[in-house]
């Protein structure tokens, strides 16, 4: 449930009170807003309050999100007013048309309503120019609004008497948009358009988030976003090193359960997204414990996770990134990659230490296997190094390797080495050895 926080006149009479909900729009419109609205009128609804007032101050966003929010608005068996603080631009016109009635702070705008691709800014192509205006136009008549004017907002080439020329799309001041029947009054405050409308004895209850959107907005952070990739990375790395253990896998299935789950519910991550990212592991999988070497699986494997962790984070459609803004795509792929690369580094450069972490090695299998095995897992000398042997496991980079009949712990220098290729000790760390990869025919 949401917290709310509700103020009344000590002496209103309980009975003649009208409930007021009230909820903030003060951001760019996108899935993010979508749900914020969706959730707040449910809750309006719940609370069986009288009015629904949005303070808005937006210059806009995603169209297909505006649609749903307008959507909503009229749908509504509750009326809804819109506050216009400060900007009602694009989709933010599009949705204050939508309401039963608008009212406007002191300079305030409404209007401009084309539609911008997200990268350049530049205007979209015609065809979500003219879906746009159909929406402008139709809600405009929803409302009883002129839907020339509307439409005004979006298309530059429509030229009203009176009111705007070609080639300026419409945007309204205060005065010109009560004048042209765009807005109600102007109010300083949401109590003074409810003083305007004669409520005085109301309850206005202010919409927060609860705990639970808090915590999505958390992990929406793309900071944690990078950190929940490095624990995926690592821990499906760390299991494939020490099959059997199960804590690195259950970590990195954690870590992507809280990934995903914040932008699904936002509508940002959608089911084909996690799709690709399922299908990328599976491929890599394959390549690790099916195929030899590094080929077009492991390729494909890498492609499929960068894309579904990439994608989950933006406001695509399908492939269609016209209205992704260039600073969220940007972002996304720096948050992915920084945390792909910076776990790849972290992982070969502590891995070969892992082995003498005492936690660790406490739950690997170096504790399961015996000396009997032809195991050996003590601290190896110096005496190893230029010895060959044979790859006992593969190493990626790190694995086991068999050296006269004898198994010890090693890493490669960051190469691939297949189980049975020959290698070439080349130090000693402790209680694993770092080996190369050697050409038999040499």
């Amino acid at each position: 449930m949401a917290t709310y926080l509700a103020y009344a006149n000590e002496n209103d009479d309980e009975r003649d009170t009208k409930k007021v909900f009230v909820f903030e729009l003060k951001s760019d419109i996108d899935p993010r807003s979508n749900r914020k609205v969706r959730l707040a009128m449910e809750e309006a609804k719940n609370q069986e309050a009288d009015l629904i007032i949005i303070h808005m101050d937006t210059y806009g966003g995603a169209v297909n999100d505006a649609d749903d929010i307008r959507t909503m608005i009229l749908e509504s068996t509750i009326p809804v007013y819109s506050f216009i603080d400060k900007d009602a631009a694009s989709a933010g016109a599009l949705i204050s048309i939508a309401c039963d009635s608008i009212y406007m702070a002191p300079g305030a705008s409404i209007g401009a309503a084309t539609v911008v691709m997200g990268g350049s800014g530049e205007a979209a192509p015609d065809k979500y120019q003219s879906y746009m205006r159909s929406m402008m136009r139709s809600t405009a008549e929803a409302r009883g609004r002129d839907p020339r004017i509307a439409e005004g907002m979006v298309d530059e080439k429509l030229e009203i008497e009176g009111i705007s020329k070609a080639g300026e799309v419409i945007t309204f001041t205060v005065s010109e948009a009560i004048a042209n029947n765009f807005c109600e009054a102007q109010v300083s405050s949401i109590p003074d358009l409810l003083d305007h409308i004669g409520w005085e004895n109301r309850e206005i209850v202010y919409y927060e988030p609860s705990s639970i959107e808090d915590i999505i907005a958390l992990f929406l952070n793309p900071v944690v976003s990078g950190f929940l990739i490095l624990i995926i990375f690592a821990g499906i790395y760390f299991e494939l090193q020490t099959p059997g253990i199960g804590f690195p896998l259950l970590a990195s299935v954690i870590a992507i359960i809280l990934y995903f789950i914040p932008y699904y519910l936002t509508g940002l991550a959608a089911n084909w997204e996690i799709a690709v990212f399922i299908v990328g592991v599976v491929f890599l999988l394959i390549e690790i414990f099916v195929l030899p070497g590094f080929g077009v699986f492991g390729i494909l494997g890498i492609l499929g996770i960068l894309t579904g962790l990439t994608l989950g984070m933006l406001p695509n459609d399908l492939f269609d990134f016209t209205f992704v803004a260039s600073g969220k795509l940007f972002t996304a792929l720096l948050t992915v990659l920084l945390a792909a690369i910076i776990a790849t580094v972290l992982l070969f450069t502590l891995m070969p230490k892992v082995n003498e972490w005492k936690a660790f090695s406490s739950i690997s299998l170096a504790t399961t296997q015996q000396r009997t095995d032809g195991y050996t897992s003590t601290m190896y000398s110096n005496d190893l190094v230029g010895r060959e042997g044979v790859a006992h496991t593969r190493l990626l980079p790190s694995g086991k390797v068999r050296i006269d009949d004898e198994i010890y712990d090693a890493y490669s220098r960051g190469e691939f080495i297949d189980k049975g290729d020959p290698i070439k000790i080349i130090s000693s760390e402790g209680t694993s050895l770092r080996v190369k990869k050697v050409d038999p025919e040499a």
